[in-house]
C-alpha cells in the first residue's frame, strides 16, 4: 500500500467528482428551465423592465413587464411577483392574472418574476426541491421554486456590511442580494439596487397609484397572513381587510410598514413616489424551521405534524390544524385582497377606476385549484406565449 499511495485518493475522488458533476448538472437545468406564460386577452404588450432604466439590459435583472390596458381610461396599478422567489404564491397570482384577466378601466403592469436571479437560484443546505408542479385540465405545469436571495452567479462579491442606499442604514451583508432591502435602488448600484431602481422609474414615469407586492411569511412569524401598508396606504388597506373578512370569510389583517426599517416595498415606494404601496403576506409553512423534510408535497398541501404540535401549543400566529395550509387558500387570498384593494381605491378616487374582470376570488380557487386557471401553450398561438 506504501507504494501506491494515490490509489485510496483516487478511490475517494471518483464519487466525489460524480456528486459535483451531477449535482451541477441539476443545477444548470434548473437555471435555465424556462416557464411558459400564455398572454390571456386582456394583455395588450409585453415590455421589459430595462426600458424604464438602459443599464439592466442585457442582464438577468431585464424581466419582462406585462401591460394590461383598459378600454377606458383609469387608475394605474403595478403588481409584484416572485420578489422572494422561494414564495410561490406571488408567481402563481400573477400568472393567473396575466392568463385570465380583462381590464374594463383603468390600466395593470404585472411583472410575474421581478427577481429573476433568485427564481433560478435555490437552497440545497435546506433541501428545497427544485421544482413543483401543478396539476391542471391539461397535464401538469411545472415550475422552478427559487431562493430568497439573488444568485451569487449575478452578483457578485458580498459586501461585510450591506450600506443601504440612500439611508446609510446598516444590513445583514447577505441582504445585498435580497430585492426587498434594496428599494429605492439607484442606478449605479449592484444589480438588486438597479432593479429596484428600474422599477421605481416605472412606477414614476407611468405615474402609477397603486403597487401591490406579493408574498408568504412563515406561521411561526409575526408578519403573516396580512397586509403590510404605510401611513399613505393604511385606510385603503384597513377596508380591503374588513371587506375580505365580512364577505368572503378569511383574515388578512393590516400591519405599519415600519419607518425606521429601510430598504422595503411597502416603506420605499411611497417614500420615494406617488403610488401607494402594499404588501401581501399568505402563511407559507414551508419556509417555517421545526419542520418535517421540505418536499414539494409540504410546498403544496402545507400540512406538517411538527406545526400542527406547535399549533396545539399556541405558538402560531395563525390557525392550523390538520388540513394545513394549502396552496389554494395561499393563492386565492391573493387573489381577492388585491381585487379589493383596487375596488376601495376606485370607491375613494372614481376618476381613477381599476377594474378588473376574470380573476377569481378566494372561495372560487379553493374549489377549483389553482390549476383551473392557466392554459396549455401547446394550444396557444406562439406569439401569446413567453418563456421566463
Amino acid at each position: 500500500m506504501s507504494s501506491r499511495p494515490w490509489v485510496p485518493k483516487i478511490l475517494l475522488l471518483i464519487p466525489f467528482l460524480y456528486l459535483l458533476i451531477h449535482g451541477g448538472i441539476e443545477l444548470y437545468h434548473h437555471r435555465h428551465f424556462h416557464v411558459p406564460v400564455v398572454a390571456g386577452p386582456g394583455v395588450q404588450r409585453v415590455a421589459r423592465l430595462s426600458e424604464y432604466s438602459p443599464r439592466i439590459k442585457g442582464t438577468i435583472a431585464d424581466t419582462p413587464v406585462f401591460i394590461l390596458q383598459g378600454k377606458e381610461p383609469g387608475g394605474k396599478a403595478l403588481v409584484l411577483a416572485n420578489t422572494h422567489a422561494n414564495e410561490p404564491e406571488g408567481l402563481l397570482v400573477a400568472l393567473i392574472i396575466i392568463e385570465n384577466a380583462v381590464v374594463d378601466k383603468g390600466t395593470l403592469f404585472v411583472i410575474p418574476q421581478f427577481n429573476r436571479s433568485a427564481g433560478r437560484n435555490t437552497k440545497p443546505g435546506d433541501g428545497y426541491p427544485l421544482y413543483f408542479e401543478i396539476p391542471t385540465s391539461w397535464g401538469k405545469k411545472k415550475f422552478r421554486l427559487g431562493n430568497r436571495e439573488a444568485s451569487p452567479l449575478d452578483q457578485w462579491p458580498d459586501p461585510d456590511v450591506y450600506i443601504h442606499y440612500p439611508d446609510r442604514q446598516l444590513l445583514s451583508y447577505i441582504d445585498v442580494r435580497n430585492i426587498n432591502r434594496t428599494w429605492p435602488g439607484r442606478p449605479n448600484g449592484p444589480l438588486m439596487e438597479k432593479t429596484t431602481y428600474a422599477a421605481m422609474e416605472l412606477l414614476r414615469r407611468e405615474t402609477v397609484d397603486i403597487a401591490v407586492d406579493i408574498h408568504g411569511a412563515e406561521t411561526m412569524f409575526p408578519v403573516t397572513n396580512c397586509i403590510v401598508a404605510p401611513e399613505k396606504s393604511n385606510k385603503i388597506a384597513t377596508l380591503a381587510s374588513m371587506t375580505v373578512k365580512a364577505r368572503e370569510g378569511f383574515d388578512s389583517h393590516v400591519e405599519p410598514s415600519p419607518q425606521g426599517f429601510r430598504g422595503l416595498s411597502h416603506r420605499e415606494i411611497g417614500d420615494y413616489s406617488e403610488t401607494l404601496p402594499f404588501l401581501l403576506e399568505a402563511p407559507i409553512p414551508f419556509l417555517d424551521q421545526p419542520t418535517g423534510p421540505k418536499t414539494e408535497r409540504f410546498l403544496i398541501d402545507g400540512k406538517d405534524p411538527f406545526l400542527l404540535s406547535l399549533a396545539k401549543k399556541k405558538k402560531l400566529f395563525v390557525p392550523y390544524d390538520e388540513s394545513g395550509w394549502p396552496l389554494e387558500k395561499r393563492v386565492g387570498q391573493h387573489c381577492s385582497v388585491i381585487l379589493e384593494i383596487f375596488r376601495q381605491f376606485g370607491r375613494r378616487n372614481p376618476e381613477k377606476e381599476i377594474v378588473v374582470k376574470g380573476v377569481p376570488k378566494y372561495a372560487e380557487v379553493v374549489e377549483k385549484g389553482v390549476g383551473s386557471y392557466f392554459h396549455d401553450p401547446a394550444q396557444a398561438p406562439p406569439d401569446r406565449v413567453f418563456l421566463d
